[in-house]
């Protein structure tokens, strides 16, 4: 894992959230924005999967925190183990590329309730990469307004995956 490379990503992401106009934060929220909330850099889920593609990749309808509903496509599934256990998640093909939305025991304490979510990046071979340090909230963890898909109960986890981004803290945050 290149640790250096990670906290520059995650440096150039507060810059964006502070001072773009596509920022999802608010003017109001980009005054006071002091940036984001991450776990310290963890290598052990910095990983390399193999997901076993389903025979049958039927299209799902994901709940999205308006109410809405959007269409997925059930891609595949990767076992892997975290803090000595072992957990599953199903990887989704959406209309940019692979999309891992997920929710794990943290959520709605170290982590945003609505879940986070990763772009895992296909390698070839059915091989992933998978690094959870990337782990991100969806833009309706920073205030209202947004539409975010919310995390299917299969890749809803009993462990904690404690890297990536966190519960936003500080005076900027605005959820109702």
């Amino acid at each position: 894992m290149d640790t250096e490379a990670l906290l520059a990503f995650r440096r150039e992401k507060d810059e964006f959230f502070k001072s773009s106009a596509y920022s999802p934060l608010t003017p109001e929220q980009q005054e006071t924005f002091t940036g984001l909330s991450y776990y310290p850099p963890n290598p052990d889920v910095n990983l390399i999967v193999t997901v076993e593609p389903f025979a049958q990749q039927e299209d799902v309808l994901f709940e999205m925190s308006s109410g809405d509903r959007q269409r997925y496509r059930r891609y595949g599934e990767f076992v892997f183990q975290v803090e000595g256990e072992t957990a599953r998640l199903t990887v989704y093909a959406g209309p940019h590329g692979f999309f891992l939305p997920f929710a794990d025991a943290g959520a709605g304490t170290e982590t945003y309730s609505g879940g986070r979510y990763l772009e895992p990046e296909a390698l070839g071979d059915n091989r992933f990469h998978v690094d959870f340090n990337l782990a991100y909230n969806p833009y309706c963890a920073y205030a209202p307004g947004w539409s975010c898909p919310l995390p299917p109960p299969e890749n809803r986890l009993t462990v904690a995956i404690r890297a990536g981004e966190k519960l936003p803290e500080g005076a900027w945050v605005q959820t109702t």
